[in-house]
């Protein structure tokens, strides 16, 4: 499967490009790339599309802020979201993108002028722990947004009172004007491009069929999440324009670091401190699991410091799967730092009664091979 070139790279502009760079950078490879400018050049085609792709992600702020953190990944299906180019929906974004910036110049509109009116979609990042993300929860939050109008049920009119079919331009949202040999065509300024007008226009909501408002929503976390995945919830972000469609709102999960496990996936890694007594003689020691219950864990005689355990089907939930990872430990021989004088004498004895045999394979082998190497250099 091809990657997918990066977005500023593909509008040639820098990370750091303000929205005025970014749309003079896509005006220009638009007006050189437009399939009406190459008839029958395919990789023309597919350039126009790439750029107007990009274009629609990095022009509105949040799905910017979404693409600088996650990358493409951040609009594709496994992240909680739909299909294609993700929830965002680029289908109609190429016709939107093209017409705004390039509609009165060509004298032409491809949607009649009239905006569907749709809510802006919103983002919100929650941050969870471990825990949270092994065992699943429900949450409660509060979303600053816009509402439809109670008072005129987003109509925008007084008591409810549909709009009216704007004078001006007859319903069309745009009118015409001739000039020269050219007939050019504008949004129409009565309306701006509803094609309809409020003539009396509710008090509270100042016509605009929606007012501002927290939300409190409730989210359920599956378990087995992971960082940056992202849930969508229909409908409710921004309300829309005179009773249009609201947006819809995406919530992008981040999990707290652990003090004791690192993840990888539906694994888990601990690091494992044991005496040097217990790593010498053998024994247990008791460690925790993620899901609250504790695991004796036993400990071979003469285990080695970086030796690894796995203790299988102990780690993290896996999402939409009845199956759990895995827990790996791996030990750390601790060494003894402050010692009594009775201490340090037995251990003066234990090292007098130690020779080669004593020790593990891998010290043994280790000053086998420097006696070879001193015996070569003597040579």
């Amino acid at each position: 499967m091809a990657t997918k070139a990066c977005y500023y790279e593909t509008l040639e502009v820098t990370k750091t490009a303000s929205g005025e760079e970014l749309k003079k950078s896509f005006r220009k490879l638009a007006m050189k790339f437009h399939p009406d400018k190459n008839p029958g050049d395919q990789s023309a085609e597919l350039k126009f599309k790439q750029i107007s792709e990009a274009y629609e992600v990095l022009r509105d702020e949040q799905k910017r802020a979404a693409y600088d953190r996650f990358g493409h990944a951040a609009f594709e299906q496994g992240g909680g979201g739909g299909s294609g180019a993700g929830d965002f929906g680029f289908g109609s974004g190429f016709a939107d993108i093209f017409d705004e910036m390039f509609g009165d110049m060509m004298g032409r509109g491809r949607r009649g002028g009239r905006s569907t009116g749709r809510g802006q979609d919103l983002r919100y990042n929650m941050e969870i722990t471990l825990e949270e993300a092994f065992g699943g929860k429900k949450a409660k939050i509060t979303v600053p947004s816009s509402i439809t109008c109670d008072a005129c049920k987003g109509s925008g009119g007084k008591n409810g009172a549909a709009p009216a079919g704007c004078p001006t331009c007859r319903g069309a949202g745009k009118v015409r004007s001739q000039q020269g040999f050219f007939t050019v065509e504008r949004t129409c300024p009565m309306c701006q491009g509803a094609g309809q007008v409020i003539s009396d226009p509710c008090q509270k909501c100042n016509g605009a069929g929606r007012q501002r408002k927290e939300k409190q929503l409730e989210v359920t976390i599956p378990p087995g999440v992971e960082e940056g995945t992202r849930i969508r919830l229909a409908g409710e972000g921004e309300a829309g324009v005179h009773g249009a469609p609201a947006g819809d709102l995406y919530i992008f999960l981040a999990i707290a670091p652990h003090r004791m496990f690192q993840r990888d996936g539906a694994n888990l890694g601990m690091r494992m401190p044991i005496p040097m007594t217990t790593a010498a003689l053998g024994g247990e020691v008791e460690v925790p699991s993620i899901d609250g219950t504790k695991v004796k864990v036993s400990i071979p005689k003469g285990c080695q410091h970086g030796h690894r355990f796995r203790l299988k089907g102990k780690g993290m939930s896996v999402l939409r799967s009845a199956a759990r990872g895995d827990i790996f430990l791996e030990a750390a021989v601790e060494v003894p730092v402050s010692l009594t004088d009775k201490q340090k004498k037995l251990l003066e004895e234990f090292a007098k009664e130690s020779d080669e045999r004593t020790y593990s394979p891998e010290s043994t082998s280790f000053f086998d091979k420097v006696k070879e190497f001193i015996a070569d250099v003597a040579r």
